[in-house]
């Protein structure tokens, strides 16, 4: 049975976040940046004091004293949390950033999140961005998207987000580091980033943000009410 989600999957910087929140914004779904939650995961083990090479029994120790999820705000809206506190810009620093792929291939990190992420379906239809989304954590989503751009689009944009670059950074320095991030994500063992074979492919590589929000939501929302208009057959 297909399971009430929207997976918007792809690279670093490649626009997920802000097309995931709109499109949740516009169909009042959940939206949920997995991301963030590793990055959380990132900030909470150099917070300890742990470093690359991380330990990995380290890091289960950590996880086991921790606690990492979304919350329903005042407003209705999902608020990343860590250890009960909202988490903070921190989490978008450039040094997690620098980091979080090797957390995010630990096996016993994906298990502890992974866990959680599936328990947001119930709070009714979500919008769920990452790298997995649409091929291991719900596979059977009913909406599958695969975003992605060149590197040095995604560069530029990165660029253009305030704190989540080193100073100095130039284009062709955060194309570096975008690729090599792409290359470890979707070599690693453990659920690598791909596209899911049922999974609409959006290269937005040319397009606005606007353009992309505009395109998923007339997929989504046109299969919505062709749902609708089936139930409303049957019964």
């Amino acid at each position: 049975m297909k399971q009430d989600v929207i997976a918007i999957d792809g690279p670093a910087a490649a626009g997920k976040s802000t097309v995931a929140s709109r499109i949740a914004e516009k169909l009042g779904a959940h939206y949920v940046n997995t991301g963030n939650m590793y990055r959380a995961v990132t900030y909470s083990a150099l917070r300890t004091g742990l470093k690359s090479p991380f330990d990995r029994k380290k890091i289960k120790e950590m996880l086991e004293n921790i606690d990492i999820n979304y919350v329903t705000g005042t407003d209705g809206k999902l608020i990343l949390t860590m250890d009960g506190k909202p988490a903070g810009t921190e989490i978008r620093a450039p040094e997690i950033s620098r980091h979080v792929s090797e957390i995010a291939a630990m096996p016993e990190v994906r298990d502890w999140l992974v866990n959680r992420q599936r328990q947001f379906v119930s709070l009714g239809t979500i919008v769920m961005e990452g790298r997995d989304i649409g091929t291991v954590i719900f596979p059977d989503a009913k909406y599958k998207f695969f975003l992605t751009a060149s590197p040095e689009v995604r560069a530029k944009r990165r660029l253009e987000q305030s704190g989540e670059t080193a100073d100095g950074a130039t284009i062709a320095s955060v194309a570096k580091e975008i690729a090599a991030r792409d290359e470890m994500d979707s070599k690693r063992d453990m659920a690598p980033l791909r596209k899911a074979d049922d999974a609409v492919l959006v290269d937005c590589s040319e397009m606005t943000a606007d353009e992309v929000v505009d395109r998923i939501y007339a997929i989504v929302n046109k299969s919505m009410l062709q749902s609708r208009k089936q139930s409303i057959n049957v019964s």
